[in-house]
């Protein structure tokens, strides 16, 4: 029984973490599955992947310098450790799934030993090496079996792909028939820059100008020279405007969203159907009969022990209000029905702490049981205290925001403080005090309900912003190693009190007199992987970002060619993941804000109140609490993960009919409805 009981505890816990590995059933096998999953195990697995890309800040170009045998034994150690996880995950899966994903592992982890043993023998005899396998590092972070929702946010940009460059080519097409028009209708006419520069007589710079106009960062500079010489060239920029940053950039969002939701929507729709084929599963190992050909139940009693199994730390009150929305007629046992909701209703966050006295009335009962203290508890408790503090709040931060020197104000601030602390002296402490005073003007934005609807909303889809953001420092290392090996040492930062004659023109004699060097940008440059990820931010936003890359782009300081390493970032950075990004949050937000509850969310909040767990407390950014029995419930409506996130998004369009074909487990049921509850 032991051995069914782990096995349906790895099929519950696949299920709630939408795991979707095949593996040998077999009693041993189980174990090294559990040990694969294991939080410490995989908590290691990240820690390695980060110590492999921390590497990039003491290899040449390095921030901190550190000889080769250092970094190229903690690689080692590194790839040792990737290559010891995918033996152990050989362990588990069948031979022939083997190399379905970890190939891609295996593979960089060979391409990555392979380009460090040469690296080093070329450095130890004297010549020029190059490590080209360090843009594969980041690959590690898509390719674990923990990266599984960015892989899925991976895919999803290769399934948006075709469509998007369908759009891309016709708005291509579009810059470069304005540009031969503009070619033809500025080039002869003997303007100049700003700098002195003939104006749009060169077709490929022509292109890149008008490029980065789609981008507002050359704006209005790039026409400023056809608007002096005659109001009339304004049309041809006007039209540009419209048609290329009005148009072609929505219709690249509409593309991308449209797309995105598509394929997104079939990714849920698989990843539901596995869920519930191993809660299936999971069902068979530990079902039962109810008197003779009765329908097959699982008892109360194997559920807890289940549940202890799966979540060792849940409280004894937080598993018995589960059961008890599951069992909602009482009747000791649950339906394959019921059963399978387990793992959604272990995503919908409850947390529990003890409910403890105050200290004062453990230390000091009969003060803080005093008809003073009961009042000054009543006063403090009321809510025209919360409002006259908020109040202060408000007064203070306009007085911070005024003239300190003012006497007035500077006397002001001092009355706001003893207010609140007393006893603080000196203007530094002050200033730290203020500050954090400050913060507390957020609250007073959680005191009106849409904003507190908004705020809530971008705090339960933080997880999926996260997911996002793992993606950009992909790309962005991916494209800072690139920009490291091309552009390294064309670009030195001098200290603002050096005397070195070079600081006028960044270290290098052909940047004397540009744009770059006036400007002061010689920090901008990819001398280190810190700095390269500071210009690909830089990049990202696009403000300016014509004047970087106009460095980078002189045919005096790199080759012309270079324009293509920050055309392509900011085609995969701004155009495609940006844009795939606001697609999702666009999608999260709807369903955060609009989306009523699902129903198991329903069903629990409704348990809660008929429990009579309802003493209320005001806490901002928080939910009701609960309490009962010396424990307090906080009830978190939403889902904890990104997967839970995802399928409350699509679930309305996905029906059981969808599942049909999974009838080896018999999956195919409806979901139930806790009305009763």
């Amino acid at each position: 029984m032991t051995e069914k009981f782990d096995l349906a505890t790895v099929y519950v816990s696949d299920a709630q973490y939408n795991r979707n590995s095949v593996f040998d059933t077999s009693p041993q096998t189980v174990r090294l599955y559990l040990l694969y999953n294991h939080w410490f195990m995989q908590m290691l697995v990240y820690v390695f992947i980060i110590v492999n890309l921390a590497l990039a800040l003491f290899e040449d170009p390095a921030v901190v310098p550190l000889p080769i045998w250092a970094t190229s034994t903690t690689e080692i150690i590194c790839l040792s450790a990737f290559t010891v996880r995918m033996i152990h995950y050989a362990k588990i899966i069948p031979k022939d799934k083997f190399w379905k994903d970890p190939k891609n592992i295996c593979i960089i982890v060979v391409l990555s030993f392979i380009d460090l043993t040469i690296y080093g023998a070329l450095k130890s005899t004297g010549y020029f090496a190059i490590r080209w396998s360090r843009v594969l590092r980041p690959l590690l972070l898509v390719n674990v079996t923990e990266g599984r929702q960015l892989r899925r946010a991976f895919r999803s940009i290769r399934n948006a792909l075709p469509q998007i460059a369908y759009v891309f080519l016709l708005f291509m097409f579009s810059v470069l028939v304005f540009s031969l028009v503009a070619l033809k209708l500025f080039g002869k006419r003997g303007l100049l820059t700003i700098d002195g520069s003939p104006y749009f007589t060169d077709y490929v710079d022509i292109v890149f100008d008008l490029y980065v106009l789609v981008t507002t960062a050359n704006s209005p500079d790039v026409m400023m020279p056809a608007y002096n010489y005659s109001d009339s060239f304004t049309i041809f920029f006007i039209l540009y405007i419209v048609i290329n940053i009005y148009t072609f950039m929505s219709f690249f969002l509409a593309v991308v969203y449209s797309n995105y939701k598509k394929h997104l929507k079939e990714e849920v729709r698989q990843l539901v159907k596995a869920r519930r084929f191993k809660m299936c599963r999971a069902f068979s190992l530990l079902q039962e009969a109810r008197g003779e050909g009765g329908e097959p139940v699982v008892t109360q009693a194997k559920w807890n022990h289940l549940v202890k199994l799966i979540k060792p730390n849940i409280s004894i009150a937080h598993r018995e209000l589960l059961w008890s929305v599951l069992d909602d007629q009482n009747k000791g046992h649950i339906g394959k029905f019921a059963f399978v909701q387990l793992a959604d209703l272990l995503s919908i966050q409850v947390i529990t702490v003890k409910s403890q006295p105050h200290p004062i009335h453990i230390c000091f009962p009969s003060m803080y049981n005093s008809p003073v203290s009961r009042f000054i508890r009543y006063v403090v408790h009321h809510r025209m205290f919360v409002h006259v503090y908020d109040l202060i709040i408000l007064v203070n931060a306009v007085f911070i925001g005024l003239d300190e020197e003012n006497p007035v104000v500077s006397n002001a601030e001092w009355g706001d403080l003893v207010l609140y602390a007393g006893g603080y002296t000196g203007r530094q402490i002050l200033d730290i005090v203020f500050i954090l005073r400050v913060l507390r003007l957020i609250r007073l934005v959680d005191t009106i309900k849409r904003f507190r609807a908004i705020i809530n909303t971008l705090i339960k889809i933080g997880p999926t912003i996260l997911t996002f953001g793992q993606l950009i420092v992909v790309v962005y290392y991916i494209f800072a190693m690139v920009g490291m090996e091309l552009f390294k040492g064309k670009v030195q930062f001098f200290e603002p009190n050096s005397t070195s004659p070079d600081q006028e023109y960044c270290g290098n004699p052909l940047l004397k007199g540009t744009t770059f060097a006036k400007l002061n940008y010689c920090k901008n440059n990819f001398n280190n992987v810190v700095s390269s990820f500071i210009v690909l931010l830089e990049l990202t936003v696009v403000n300016q970002w014509h004047d970087i890359l106009h460095k980078y782009r002189s045919k005096s300081v790199t080759h012309i060619s270079a324009r293509i390493f920050f055309i392509l970032f900011h085609i995969v950075v701004v155009i495609i993941i940006i844009n795939i990004f606001v697609a999702f949050i666009l999608e999260a937000f709807l369903v955060e804000y609009t989306v009523d509850k699902s129903d198991l969310q329903t069903s629990l909040e409704k348990k809660i109140e008929e429990l009579e767990l309802n003493v209320q407390q005001y806490v901002p950014f928080r939910p009701a609490i609960k309490s009962i029995e010396g424990l307090r419930l906080l009830y978190f409506p939403g889902s904890r993960t990104v997967d839970g996130l995802l399928q409350r998004m699509f679930e309305t369009e996905i029906h059981p009919e969808d599942f049909e074909e999974e009838e080896p487990e018999n999956i195919n049921f409806s979901n139930p409805v806790f009305d009763s509850v």
